[in-house]
């Protein structure tokens, strides 16, 4: 018995880390520590993929870890990266600014609650809408490359809150996101993948702020890109059709 409490806890330790991050990242943009806000938030994402991969490999999925996990979320990816925003440059458009801040957090909230209702039901490859992490992670990024990007001030604060609006919306539309989850194809290349891998990792360590940014960014943009373009298809598929029954 003590052994199985032992699995559930491991786990737990990992979210309960995620949620510390988050809380710090908070007390850093507070204290106007712009970079150190960035990167705890980041360290919270890496802690929650973790997080639900022990729970996973042991065995140790339950409902309280669930809700556990999404109300750490809530803190580490709606309200860090919000007020991180908000303290960074959204003050500076006043209502607009707070209401962009608190949008991003009220669609990171919506956007766990579907998840959470939706979780037994969904095609395990894709996500409903941006994930949060994602999101969080790509407007913190966002923060720190602006920050150290020569720019000015003004069109900083204004691409900083496009980018929350943007993110906002993603995470509650409908739009599929690849998960990433089913990974069962790379078995049949694993020297191709590991080669990928490889050169990932040293693409990313050679500017891993600016590239992680432009990969979430990527990420961001790729189901709005993936459904214009079944639009497009779709669309020249039915006037093929038509024309052929002419």
């Amino acid at each position: 018995m003590k052994e199985k409490k032992g699995v559930y806890l491991l786990p737990n330790l990992f979210t309960t880390a995620s949620l510390f991050a988050g809380f710090c990242s908070i007390v850093a943009s507070i204290q106007a520590h712009w970079e150190r806000a960035v990167i705890t938030i980041i360290i919270a994402g890496i802690l929650d993929g973790l997080d639900g991969r022990i729970a996973r490999l042991t065995g140790a999925v339950s409902n309280f870890g669930v809700q556990y996990d999404s109300l750490s979320d809530l803190i580490a990816f709606g309200v860090a990266p919000s007020i991180l925003a908000y303290t960074y440059a959204l003050y500076s458009f006043g209502r607009w600014g707070w209401l962009a801040a608190f949008l991003f957090l009220a669609c990171g909230a919506l956007r766990l609650a579907r998840f959470n209702v939706q979780v037994k039901k969904l095609d395990i490859r894709f996500f409903t809408g941006l994930p949060i992490p994602a999101a969080a992670g790509t407007l913190a990024l966002t923060v720190f490359n602006l920050n150290r990007l020569p720019m000015e001030p003004a069109l900083r604060n204004h691409i900083l809150i496009a980018f929350t609006y943007i993110l906002s919306f993603l995470m509650v539309s409908t739009f599929r996101y690849y998960s990433f989850k089913d990974l069962e194809h790379i078995k049949d290349k694993p020297f191709r993948v590991a080669l990928g891998v490889v050169l990932l990792l040293v693409l990313i360590m050679s500017q891993p702020f600016f590239i992680l940014w432009c990969m979430g960014i990527a990420y961001a943009v790729s189901a709005p890109i993936s459904f214009v373009l079944y639009l497009m298809r779709r669309r020249k598929e039915e006037k093929t059709s038509k024309v052929d029954i002419v």
